[in-house]
Protein backbone atom coordinates (compact mmCIF):
# COMPACT_ATOMS: atom_id res chain seq x y z
CA UNK A 1 0.00 0.00 0.00
CA UNK A 2 0.76 3.36 -0.79
CA UNK A 3 0.55 6.30 1.76
CA UNK A 4 -2.62 8.77 0.66
CA UNK A 5 -0.94 11.78 -1.86
CA UNK A 6 -0.37 15.09 -0.50
CA UNK A 7 -1.49 17.98 -2.21
CA UNK A 8 0.25 18.13 -5.65
CA UNK A 9 0.78 14.40 -5.84
CA UNK A 10 -2.40 13.91 -8.12
CA UNK A 11 -0.40 11.55 -11.01
CA UNK A 12 -0.69 12.33 -14.13
CA UNK A 13 1.46 11.65 -17.87
CA UNK A 14 2.86 14.19 -20.04
CA UNK A 15 3.50 12.69 -23.64
CA UNK A 16 6.86 13.41 -23.92
CA UNK A 17 6.75 11.87 -28.16
CA UNK A 18 3.84 10.16 -30.04
CA UNK A 19 4.58 8.35 -32.86
CA UNK A 20 6.14 5.14 -33.14
CA UNK A 21 8.19 3.99 -35.98
CA UNK A 22 12.25 4.04 -36.77
CA UNK A 23 11.48 7.34 -39.05
CA UNK A 24 11.83 11.25 -39.47
CA UNK A 25 8.16 11.89 -39.40
CA UNK A 26 7.14 14.82 -41.98
CA UNK A 27 5.30 17.78 -40.16
CA UNK A 28 1.78 17.72 -40.63
CA UNK A 29 -1.13 20.24 -39.70
CA UNK A 30 1.60 22.60 -38.68
CA UNK A 31 2.37 20.01 -35.88
CA UNK A 32 5.33 17.76 -35.54
CA UNK A 33 5.03 14.20 -33.30
CA UNK A 34 8.63 12.95 -31.48
CA UNK A 35 9.41 9.41 -31.13
CA UNK A 36 7.73 7.82 -28.65
CA UNK A 37 8.41 8.68 -24.47
CA UNK A 38 5.79 9.01 -22.05
CA UNK A 39 6.60 10.50 -18.45
CA UNK A 40 4.74 9.20 -15.53
CA UNK A 41 4.44 12.19 -12.79
CA UNK A 42 3.82 11.97 -8.99
CA UNK A 43 4.64 15.43 -7.44
CA UNK A 44 8.07 16.26 -8.38
CA UNK A 45 8.88 12.64 -9.14
CA UNK A 46 8.63 11.04 -12.13
CA UNK A 47 9.37 7.89 -14.41
CA UNK A 48 10.42 7.60 -18.11
CA UNK A 49 8.31 5.28 -20.16
CA UNK A 50 10.39 4.56 -23.47
CA UNK A 51 13.48 6.77 -24.82
CA UNK A 52 12.10 7.65 -28.96
CA UNK A 53 13.73 10.25 -30.93
CA UNK A 54 13.93 13.52 -29.27
CA UNK A 55 12.95 12.26 -25.66
CA UNK A 56 16.24 14.42 -23.97
CA UNK A 57 14.91 17.34 -25.60
CA UNK A 58 11.31 17.25 -24.65
CA UNK A 59 11.80 16.18 -21.09
CA UNK A 60 13.56 20.01 -21.12
CA UNK A 61 10.01 21.50 -22.95
CA UNK A 62 7.77 19.50 -20.04
CA UNK A 63 10.24 21.42 -17.44
CA UNK A 64 10.55 17.93 -16.01
CA UNK A 65 14.13 18.68 -14.26
CA UNK A 66 16.32 15.62 -14.89
CA UNK A 67 16.84 15.52 -10.56
CA UNK A 68 13.39 14.61 -10.64
CA UNK A 69 13.64 11.56 -12.34
CA UNK A 70 13.62 8.21 -10.34
CA UNK A 71 13.61 5.14 -12.81
CA UNK A 72 13.72 4.81 -17.07
CA UNK A 73 11.37 1.70 -17.99
CA UNK A 74 11.96 0.03 -21.66
CA UNK A 75 9.02 -2.05 -23.14
CA UNK A 76 11.31 -3.36 -25.78
CA UNK A 77 14.56 -3.05 -27.71
CA UNK A 78 13.50 -1.81 -30.92
CA UNK A 79 15.24 1.43 -31.77
CA UNK A 80 12.24 3.82 -32.16
CA UNK A 81 12.24 2.96 -28.32
CA UNK A 82 15.36 3.18 -27.32
CA UNK A 83 17.31 5.57 -29.75
CA UNK A 84 17.48 8.44 -27.50
CA UNK A 85 19.19 6.49 -24.13
CA UNK A 86 22.72 7.53 -25.58
CA UNK A 87 21.32 11.54 -25.67
CA UNK A 88 20.34 10.30 -21.99
CA UNK A 89 23.06 8.95 -20.22
CA UNK A 90 25.67 11.35 -22.01
CA UNK A 91 24.25 14.59 -21.74
CA UNK A 92 21.54 13.69 -19.33
CA UNK A 93 24.02 12.90 -16.32
CA UNK A 94 25.60 16.62 -16.16
CA UNK A 95 21.72 17.91 -15.14
CA UNK A 96 21.82 15.72 -12.19
CA UNK A 97 22.79 16.25 -8.54
CA UNK A 98 24.86 13.01 -8.01
CA UNK A 99 25.96 14.16 -4.51
CA UNK A 100 22.31 13.92 -2.83
CA UNK A 101 20.45 11.81 -5.62
CA UNK A 102 20.56 7.70 -5.97
CA UNK A 103 21.34 6.43 -9.57
CA UNK A 104 18.37 6.34 -11.82
CA UNK A 105 17.51 2.58 -12.54
CA UNK A 106 16.89 2.01 -16.30
CA UNK A 107 14.65 -1.74 -16.43
CA UNK A 108 14.17 -3.10 -19.55
CA UNK A 109 14.40 -6.89 -21.37
CA UNK A 110 17.44 -8.67 -21.15
CA UNK A 111 18.92 -10.91 -23.48
CA UNK A 112 16.56 -12.07 -26.14
CA UNK A 113 18.85 -15.39 -26.19
CA UNK A 114 18.10 -16.75 -29.74
CA UNK A 115 17.46 -15.29 -32.98
CA UNK A 116 14.26 -14.56 -34.60
CA UNK A 117 13.10 -16.90 -37.42
CA UNK A 118 14.21 -15.57 -41.06
CA UNK A 119 11.26 -14.55 -43.21
CA UNK A 120 9.54 -16.81 -44.89
CA UNK A 121 9.64 -14.53 -47.95
CA UNK A 122 13.56 -14.38 -48.26
CA UNK A 123 15.16 -15.95 -51.03
CA UNK A 124 18.11 -16.04 -49.06
CA UNK A 125 18.98 -16.01 -45.72
CA UNK A 126 19.87 -12.25 -44.59
CA UNK A 127 23.18 -12.78 -42.35
CA UNK A 128 22.65 -10.93 -38.70
CA UNK A 129 25.12 -8.26 -37.66
CA UNK A 130 27.69 -9.11 -34.50
CA UNK A 131 26.78 -12.61 -34.89
CA UNK A 132 28.97 -12.73 -31.81
CA UNK A 133 26.51 -11.17 -29.29
CA UNK A 134 23.55 -10.67 -31.33
CA UNK A 135 20.33 -10.28 -28.97
CA UNK A 136 21.66 -8.16 -25.92
CA UNK A 137 19.52 -7.31 -23.26
CA UNK A 138 18.81 -3.52 -22.07
CA UNK A 139 22.18 -3.87 -19.55
CA UNK A 140 24.35 -4.96 -22.87
CA UNK A 141 22.97 -2.19 -24.75
CA UNK A 142 23.69 0.09 -21.89
CA UNK A 143 27.37 -1.27 -21.54
CA UNK A 144 27.89 -0.79 -25.53
CA UNK A 145 26.53 2.25 -25.96
CA UNK A 146 29.47 3.80 -23.17
CA UNK A 147 31.68 1.83 -24.45
CA UNK A 148 31.07 3.30 -28.23
CA UNK A 149 31.71 6.68 -26.27
CA UNK A 150 34.35 5.88 -24.42
CA UNK A 151 36.71 8.01 -26.15
CA UNK A 152 34.48 11.33 -24.67
CA UNK A 153 33.55 9.59 -21.47
CA UNK A 154 36.95 9.60 -20.70
CA UNK A 155 38.28 12.65 -21.69
CA UNK A 156 35.94 14.46 -19.40
CA UNK A 157 36.45 11.70 -16.43
CA UNK A 158 40.04 12.28 -16.95
CA UNK A 159 40.74 15.72 -17.75
CA UNK A 160 37.72 17.55 -16.77
CA UNK A 161 37.05 15.12 -13.74
CA UNK A 162 33.45 14.65 -14.15
CA UNK A 163 31.50 11.70 -13.53
CA UNK A 164 30.59 8.97 -15.82
CA UNK A 165 27.32 7.29 -16.89
CA UNK A 166 27.88 4.27 -14.50
CA UNK A 167 27.66 7.12 -11.76
CA UNK A 168 24.49 8.02 -12.46
CA UNK A 169 22.39 4.77 -14.09
CA UNK A 170 22.22 1.27 -13.06
CA UNK A 171 21.08 -0.83 -15.78
CA UNK A 172 18.81 -4.32 -15.10
CA UNK A 173 17.59 -6.96 -16.79
CA UNK A 174 13.95 -7.84 -15.91
CA UNK A 175 13.86 -11.37 -15.07
CA UNK A 176 10.68 -13.44 -16.67
CA UNK A 177 9.33 -15.71 -13.89
CA UNK A 178 10.39 -19.08 -14.33
CA UNK A 179 7.28 -21.78 -15.35
CA UNK A 180 5.50 -20.16 -17.43
CA UNK A 181 6.85 -21.54 -20.52
CA UNK A 182 7.99 -18.60 -22.07
CA UNK A 183 10.58 -19.03 -25.18
CA UNK A 184 11.22 -16.03 -27.28
CA UNK A 185 10.28 -17.80 -30.18
CA UNK A 186 7.85 -20.67 -29.69
CA UNK A 187 5.85 -19.12 -26.75
CA UNK A 188 6.94 -15.18 -26.41
CA UNK A 189 3.34 -14.60 -24.64
CA UNK A 190 2.24 -16.84 -22.47
CA UNK A 191 -1.36 -17.20 -21.95
CA UNK A 192 -2.33 -16.66 -18.73
CA UNK A 193 0.20 -15.11 -16.96
CA UNK A 194 0.21 -12.94 -13.92
CA UNK A 195 1.47 -9.51 -13.91
CA UNK A 196 4.72 -9.95 -12.03
CA UNK A 197 6.20 -6.35 -9.75
CA UNK A 198 9.36 -4.59 -11.29
CA UNK A 199 9.61 -2.04 -9.17
CA UNK A 200 8.39 0.21 -6.21
CA UNK A 201 9.33 2.60 -4.48
CA UNK A 202 7.25 5.09 -1.90
CA UNK A 203 5.08 6.69 -5.00
CA UNK A 204 4.76 4.22 -7.18
CA UNK A 205 4.52 0.20 -7.87
CA UNK A 206 5.12 -1.13 -11.16
CA UNK A 207 4.22 -4.18 -12.32
CA UNK A 208 5.27 -5.51 -16.55
CA UNK A 209 3.40 -8.53 -18.39
CA UNK A 210 4.71 -9.91 -21.46
CA UNK A 211 2.68 -8.66 -24.81
CA UNK A 212 3.44 -9.42 -28.22
CA UNK A 213 5.18 -7.78 -30.73
CA UNK A 214 6.68 -10.29 -33.01
CA UNK A 215 9.53 -11.16 -33.69
CA UNK A 216 11.20 -9.16 -31.06
CA UNK A 217 10.94 -10.62 -27.47
CA UNK A 218 10.20 -9.86 -24.68
CA UNK A 219 8.13 -7.17 -24.85
CA UNK A 220 6.41 -5.54 -21.97
CA UNK A 221 3.40 -3.44 -20.77
CA UNK A 222 4.12 -1.68 -17.96
CA UNK A 223 1.33 -0.25 -15.02
CA UNK A 224 2.41 1.99 -12.83
CA UNK A 225 0.28 1.64 -9.41
CA UNK A 226 -0.08 5.00 -6.98
CA UNK A 227 -2.64 5.46 -3.78
CA UNK A 228 -4.48 7.63 -6.26
CA UNK A 229 -4.81 6.39 -9.13
CA UNK A 230 -2.76 3.69 -11.82
CA UNK A 231 -1.54 4.58 -15.92
CA UNK A 232 -0.85 1.25 -17.91
CA UNK A 233 1.49 1.34 -21.16
CA UNK A 234 0.93 -1.25 -23.44
CA UNK A 235 4.17 -0.96 -24.97
CA UNK A 236 3.59 -2.16 -28.91
CA UNK A 237 1.92 -5.40 -29.35
CA UNK A 238 -0.92 -7.20 -31.26
CA UNK A 239 -3.99 -7.19 -29.46
CA UNK A 240 -3.14 -9.62 -26.52
CA UNK A 241 -5.00 -10.90 -23.76
CA UNK A 242 -2.06 -10.43 -21.13
CA UNK A 243 -2.59 -6.81 -22.20
CA UNK A 244 -6.28 -6.85 -20.97
CA UNK A 245 -4.96 -8.81 -17.88
CA UNK A 246 -2.53 -6.34 -16.92
CA UNK A 247 -5.16 -3.10 -17.62
CA UNK A 248 -7.54 -4.21 -15.38
CA UNK A 249 -9.82 -1.45 -13.94
CA UNK A 250 -6.92 1.09 -14.76
CA UNK A 251 -7.74 4.41 -14.47
CA UNK A 252 -5.76 5.35 -17.80
CA UNK A 253 -4.80 2.86 -20.77
CA UNK A 254 -2.32 4.27 -23.15
CA UNK A 255 -2.15 1.96 -25.86
CA UNK A 256 -0.35 2.07 -29.45
CA UNK A 257 -2.08 2.67 -32.65
CA UNK A 258 -1.91 1.86 -36.32
CA UNK A 259 -3.56 2.66 -39.74
CA UNK A 260 -3.93 -0.04 -42.02
CA UNK A 261 -5.36 1.64 -44.44
CA UNK A 262 -1.76 3.64 -44.80
CA UNK A 263 0.08 0.33 -44.17
CA UNK A 264 -1.68 -0.93 -47.64
CA UNK A 265 -1.30 2.19 -49.17
CA UNK A 266 2.58 2.25 -48.48
CA UNK A 267 3.85 -0.75 -49.37
CA UNK A 268 0.80 -2.76 -50.91
CA UNK A 269 1.58 -1.98 -54.46
CA UNK A 270 5.26 -3.13 -54.18
CA UNK A 271 6.01 -5.92 -55.93
CA UNK A 272 9.40 -6.86 -53.69
CA UNK A 273 9.01 -9.25 -50.91
CA UNK A 274 10.80 -6.71 -48.49
CA UNK A 275 7.77 -5.02 -48.48
CA UNK A 276 5.64 -8.22 -48.68
CA UNK A 277 7.02 -8.27 -45.03
CA UNK A 278 6.72 -5.16 -43.77
CA UNK A 279 2.84 -6.19 -44.65
CA UNK A 280 3.36 -9.37 -43.05
CA UNK A 281 5.12 -7.54 -39.61
CA UNK A 282 2.66 -4.83 -39.14
CA UNK A 283 -0.41 -6.76 -39.26
CA UNK A 284 1.08 -9.62 -36.62
CA UNK A 285 3.08 -6.92 -34.49
CA UNK A 286 0.33 -3.87 -34.04
CA UNK A 287 -3.02 -3.10 -33.22
CA UNK A 288 -5.41 -0.94 -34.73
CA UNK A 289 -7.64 1.84 -33.00
CA UNK A 290 -10.67 -0.06 -33.37
CA UNK A 291 -8.73 -2.91 -31.62
CA UNK A 292 -7.40 -0.90 -28.93
CA UNK A 293 -10.96 0.90 -28.15
CA UNK A 294 -12.08 -2.90 -27.80
CA UNK A 295 -9.47 -3.81 -25.79
CA UNK A 296 -9.64 -0.83 -23.17
CA UNK A 297 -13.80 -2.14 -22.65
CA UNK A 298 -12.32 -5.39 -22.16
CA UNK A 299 -10.29 -3.92 -19.56
CA UNK A 300 -12.52 -1.61 -17.90
CA UNK A 301 -10.01 1.35 -18.40
CA UNK A 302 -11.63 4.39 -17.50
CA UNK A 303 -9.75 6.50 -19.69
CA UNK A 304 -8.31 5.50 -23.10
CA UNK A 305 -5.23 7.55 -24.93
CA UNK A 306 -3.23 6.47 -28.36
CA UNK A 307 -0.08 6.93 -28.44
CA UNK A 308 2.76 5.24 -30.78
CA UNK A 309 0.99 6.29 -33.66
CA UNK A 310 1.49 5.10 -37.24
CA UNK A 311 2.47 6.87 -39.39
CA UNK A 312 3.10 9.76 -37.33
CA UNK A 313 2.18 12.62 -39.46
CA UNK A 314 -1.42 11.09 -40.12
CA UNK A 315 -3.84 14.01 -39.22
CA UNK A 316 -5.47 14.07 -35.03
CA UNK A 317 -8.74 14.21 -37.00
CA UNK A 318 -8.61 10.82 -38.75
CA UNK A 319 -7.41 9.13 -35.70
CA UNK A 320 -10.52 10.26 -34.14
CA UNK A 321 -12.42 9.01 -37.02
CA UNK A 322 -10.85 5.02 -36.68
CA UNK A 323 -11.92 5.24 -32.93
CA UNK A 324 -14.35 7.53 -31.48
CA UNK A 325 -16.71 4.76 -29.80
CA UNK A 326 -15.00 4.07 -26.22
CA UNK A 327 -17.27 4.53 -24.02
CA UNK A 328 -14.77 6.28 -21.17
CA UNK A 329 -13.04 9.70 -21.64
CA UNK A 330 -10.85 9.09 -25.16
CA UNK A 331 -8.77 11.40 -26.71
CA UNK A 332 -5.45 11.62 -29.09
CA UNK A 333 -2.84 13.45 -27.38
CA UNK A 334 0.31 15.88 -28.88
CA UNK A 335 2.97 15.96 -27.86
CA UNK A 336 4.12 17.70 -24.34
CA UNK A 337 0.10 17.02 -23.43
CA UNK A 338 -0.47 16.48 -19.63
CA UNK A 339 -3.34 13.54 -19.01
CA UNK A 340 -4.33 12.84 -15.37
CA UNK A 341 -5.26 9.73 -14.16
CA UNK A 342 -6.40 10.06 -10.52
CA UNK A 343 -9.72 8.39 -9.92
CA UNK A 344 -11.31 10.69 -7.67
CA UNK A 345 -14.13 12.88 -9.10
CA UNK A 346 -12.29 15.98 -8.95
CA UNK A 347 -9.63 14.55 -10.64
CA UNK A 348 -11.99 12.86 -13.02
CA UNK A 349 -13.24 16.62 -13.89
CA UNK A 350 -9.85 17.51 -14.05
CA UNK A 351 -9.26 14.88 -16.54
CA UNK A 352 -12.27 15.85 -18.79
CA UNK A 353 -11.23 19.42 -19.15
CA UNK A 354 -7.95 18.40 -20.88
CA UNK A 355 -9.41 16.12 -23.32
CA UNK A 356 -11.00 19.11 -24.02
CA UNK A 357 -7.76 21.29 -24.47
CA UNK A 358 -6.43 17.73 -26.49
CA UNK A 359 -8.67 17.52 -29.23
Amino acid sequence: MHPAPESGLVPRIVTLGTAGGPRWWASQEGRHRHGIATAVVVGDAYYLVDVGLGAGRQLEKAGLSFNGMRAVFVTHLHSDHTVDLASLLLMGLYERDLATLDPISIIGPGDRGALPPVSPRAGVAPQPVFPENPTPGIRGMVHSLVQAYATDVNDRVLDALRPSPFDCFTATDIAIPEGIGYHPNENPTPAGMAPFEVYRDELVTVTAILVEHPPIAPAFAFRFDTAAGSVTISGDTTATDNLVTLARDTDLLLHEAIDFDWVESRYGGSPTEADRASIDHHRRSHTSPEQAVELAERAGAARLALHHLVPGHTTTQRWYELASDFSGEFFIPEDLATIPFARTTADADTAALKVGALR
